[in-house]
């Protein structure tokens, strides 16, 4: 890994960024969306051509609740915050991707469907496909491997406690490289993941405070350190530690599985403290916690097209905010 992530991925553009924004963002279907400091914005491209540009206000966006700035307790909140939105966000974009001819080719039963929940319909869908996302999260990232490797101590070999949250750690980070390669091979999630390089490359333009043109975001990185899969990564590992601190039993995986799920808010809150150290400092302690996710955005980024960065600047740009110091990390 480069020592100067500008360095890296075609980006040409050497300089140590001038700024560190708070402004974040995340890919949606054939968009993006960003979050400032008061305002979030989603930028989508329309069926037709067209730039759709949707802005709205964020409630106590600059005066944030008590348990939004306490150390620690500030990740779980801010995490829980960044998936309800995330799945609005991706709810909303694939709505604006149906045509008339897409509603009339509807089954019976979706027609149906239409009819008994009119406008409720989507927020119905997406609250169903987090449940059904929620779940499957702790199928491959909790029972899985905490099954695997009971098998493994019970048939094969007898392991000690702290080897088996290492090996099931482990495990758990390949499961997670190993999806998002093989959702990297659809051409949908491939569009998704130019969009992800697109966000990465455009805030990386704004932070060096460099004019914000498809020509001149093309010249920067695609990995970031505040991105969402390197605090993935970083739960996955720091989990192993937990558990192990814990001592979170395997005599029952069911009963692991939900001793893991209590424990979820410590390692999301260290998690997001990290994440944040990541974010703001550049030194060799800061290097080392980035470089696993900076690795993994290989693979959940890749190298947008000038319709998509076009997309990620007119997100970016309807959120900057208007006093520039608001905006220092």
């Amino acid at each position: 890994m480069s020592k100067n992530p500008e360095l890296s991925s075609g980006g040409s553009c050497p300089l140590p960024e001038k700024f560190k924004s708070k402004i974040g963002g995340q890919a949606v279907i054939e968009g993006v969306m960003m979050r400032g400091i008061d305002k979030a914005s989603m930028a989508n491209r329309m069926p037709d051509g067209t730039i759709d540009l949707e802005i709205w206000e964020i409630k106590n966006g600059k005066n944030p609740p008590w348990y939004r700035k306490v150390p620690f307790l500030r990740g779980i909140f801010n995490f829980l915050t960044s998936m309800i939105d995330g799945y609005k966000c991706i709810s909303r974009s694939a709505d604006k991707q149906m045509t008339d001819e897409d509603e009339e080719e509807l089954t019976g039963f979706e027609k149906w469907l239409d009819e008994k929940l009119g406008d409720k319909l989507m927020p119905v869908v997406s609250a169903i496909s987090m449940v059904i996302g929620l779940g499957l999260a702790v199928v491959l990232f909790m029972w899985f491997p905490s099954a695997i490797i009971k098998l493994i101590d019970k048939h094969v070999i007898h392991l000690g406690a702290v080897v088996k949250n290492i090996i099931e750690g482990i495990l758990k980070i390949a499961v997670f490289c190993g999806y998002t390669s093989l959702t990297a091979l659809m051409p949908d999630m491939k569009r998704l993941y130019e969009y992800h390089g697109a966000e990465h490359k455009t805030i990386a333009c704004y932070e060096h405070e460099t004019e914000l043109t498809p020509e001149n975001v093309k010249k920067f990185t695609r990995f970031h350190p505040r991105c969402g899969t390197s605090f993935i990564f970083l739960v996955l590992f720091i989990s192993i530690f937990v558990n192990t601190i814990f001592r979170v039993s395997w005599a029952s995986v069911p009963m692991r599985v939900l001793i893991k799920i209590c424990l979820l808010p410590v390692v999301t809150g260290i998690a997001y403290e990290l994440i944040r150290l990541a974010g703001r400092y550049d030194n060799a302690v800061t290097r080392v916690i980035s470089a696993p996710g900076l690795w993994i955005q290989r693979i959940t980024t890749r190298e947008p097209e000038t319709d998509e960065i076009e997309c990620a600047i007119a997100a970016l740009k309807a959120v900057i905010p208007e006093n520039k110091e608001d905006d220092v990390w």
